[in-house]
């Protein structure tokens, strides 16, 4: 039972037992306050929404930017704020592009406003699009893992506003994988579209502690220093469970998803499907050779918005249901899931093709997923976990101290 925000929890002492019930002599009750609640920066909306009034804004902004429940867009325009130009990312400001298409340039049917891809020709905003604005906002849901494309975005948004000097406020966001640094360091020579910089797997950072970090280390050409301006996540440290509100991607569609999708991204370098094609992705793990071996199985079938055209489209793939696996699991260990990596190459019957791509209809590459030639390597050799785990030394201990340097939360 609740009171206000305090929670009436009763003390039972000096209970004895009748008739099968526990029946207590004496009750004491303590009042215990309750938690503060997570606030996250584009909820607050008073503390910057001053700062915005009478500058010409752009927003760098995707299906996850909500104030409330509503478009951060939307509802800054309905504020009075002069939002003048949009900016979205892979996917698309609406969230209407199916994973990895390119997307074009439009004008917001719902607000009028122009609408810029940073996922088609231009990775970031040109000088004629920045002389049209005063301030620019990022405002994007991460879910922390270095190949997930947004942190890519920010670095090129942060490259602009650093060349033309604009000042770029984050609304920061929670990040639901942020009790988790682990994985091998980005080796320089696999740089990529899925792995710009020289971290972990899980970098443990939110968008704000991100940004300062690039800040911070050179990473933005020629050493350049983006202004930046970061509105807090109220309330939160690394260890606060966060469901996310919005779908980050359309791929992303569970908080068990978003939890294993670390763990599971890996395999999209493999001939193992993850799902995609299903109502399930990143949740599940086969191939049709496994049949016989593993009893549950899934069908890739084309899914307009989340892929075209997956792996294994419209064949049974046997394997792993990880839909009910304990992701606690995560935050007890925090470490990422290598055994299913291990047992599925074990398994495979035709090992030469496990890590073969060429005949796939996906992207990846395991190797600049991992960061490292060494993973593909170690687990054909049969390598044992904590063998691998140690060959990420001394660079994910070095990283954890140099990250400690940029965290706004605890």
């Amino acid at each position: 039972m609740k009171i206000g925000s305090f929670a009436l929890v009763p003390l039972l002492v000096g209970a004895a037992w009748s008739a099968g019930f526990f029946q207590p002599t004496t009750t004491s009750v303590v009042t215990v306050a309750a938690a503060p609640k997570l606030v996250t920066g584009a909820d607050q909306v008073a503390t910057y929404l001053p700062y915005l009034k009478g500058k010409r804004v752009g927003m760098v902004v995707n299906p996850t930017s909500i104030i409330g429940s509503k478009s951060s867009v939307d509802s800054l325009q309905s504020l009075g704020v002069n939002v003048v130009m949009v900016f979205g990312p892979e996917h698309g400001f609406r969230g209407n592009a199916s994973n990895g298409a390119k997307v074009a340039d439009e004008v917001d049917a719902k607000t009028g406003i122009p609408i810029i891809s940073l996922y088609g020709k231009n990775k970031k905003p040109t000088k004629e699009q920045l002389d049209k604005i005063d301030v620019l906002i990022y405002d994007i849901q991460d879910v922390g893992a270095r190949f997930y494309t947004y942190i890519n975005t920010l670095t090129h948004v942060m490259e602009a506003c650093a060349e033309h000097n604009k000042e770029l406020m984050i609304l920061d966001r929670p990040n639901p994988n942020g009790f988790i640094v682990d994985g091998p360091m980005l080796d320089d020579h696999l740089h990529s579209g899925i792995g710009m910089h020289k971290i972990p797997i899980t970098h443990g950072m939110t968008i704000g502690e991100f940004a300062q970090m690039a800040n911070g280390e050179g990473w933005l050409p020629g050493k350049a220093q983006c202004k930046l301006k970061i509105i807090k996540v109220a309330n939160y440290t690394h260890d606060t469970p966060y469901v996310l509100p919005v779908n980050p991607s359309p791929n992303l569609n569970t908080p068990q998803s978003i939890l294993l999708y670390p763990s599971v991204c890996l395999f999209e370098g493999t001939i193992i499907s993850q799902g995609r094609g299903t109502y399930i992705p990143f949740t599940v793990l086969g191939a049709p050779a496994l049949k016989g071996i593993y009893p549950f199985s899934f069908k890739p079938v084309s899914i307009k918005g989340m892929k075209e055209a997956p792996l294994h489209q419209d064949q049974e793939c046997y394997g792993l249901d990880l839909r009910n696996y304990d992701t606690n699991i995560f935050r007890k260990t925090r470490q990422l899931n290598l055994t299913w990596l291990m047992e599925l190459y074990k398994a495979y019957p035709d090992k030469a093709r496990f890590f073969d791509m060429s005949q796939s209809k996906e992207i990846g590459n395991f190797d600049k997923l991992a960061g490292t030639e060494n993973l593909k390597k170690q687990i054909i050799a049969g390598v044992s976990e904590k063998a691998i785990r140690q060959s990420w030394e001394p660079g994910l201990s070095n990283y954890k101290k140099m990250r400690k340097k940029y965290l706004l939360y605890p």
